[in-house]
């Protein structure tokens, strides 16, 4: 198993933060680089508690698959997506959020097992977890530029 650790600092209400990380839309917005989109499940607006969604997108010059569920969800502070579906033997991904000295601190932790045992592992060792950390920083990077200015708004619209 492989695990990523990443804090982002934003200067932005932590439940804007965290409603931004849930955005079914925003995550649309924020992964235009490998064309992924919401196909089955909640494929608009916020996902919740329980709640999953079928994500369809281009990795690595193929078409995948992934569905991930709602497992933990603790607003404003936590929540959880796992994969049930998709090329992964497991996939974890936690959003942490606490709000300090007027900042919200979002961490994200990912753990994820690649498939086919020792040949999973050394993909996990020499471009997977490189691969998903960048992933993860644009994304972020993305979250962090809109929920700082006026364009959260369209993205958390009921």
């Amino acid at each position: 198993m492989a695990t990523i650790e990443l804090e982002t600092r934003i200067r932005a209400p932590i439940g804007r933060v965290f409603d931004l990380a849930r955005s079914i839309d925003l995550h649309t917005a924020s992964t235009s680089g490998t064309g992924e989109r919401a196909v089955a499940g909640v494929t608009t607006g916020l996902i919740g508690a329980g709640e999953e969604v079928t994500w369809r997108a281009r990795h690595f010059g193929i078409w995948q698959h992934l569905t991930s569920r709602i497992t933990a969800f603790e607003r404003p502070a936590h929540f959880r997506d796992s994969m049930v579906r998709g090329a992964f033997r497991s996939m974890d991904h936690d959003h942490f959020f606490a709000f300090l000295e007027g900042v919200t601190v979002m961490t994200d932790r990912l753990d994820f097992t690649a498939p086919l045992g020792l040949l999973g592992r050394l993909a996990e060792r020499t471009f997977l977890e490189g691969y998903l950390r960048r992933f993860l920083v644009g994304r972020n990077r993305i979250l962090r530029l809109t929920a700082e200015s006026g364009d959260w708004r369209r993205y958390l619209a009921s």
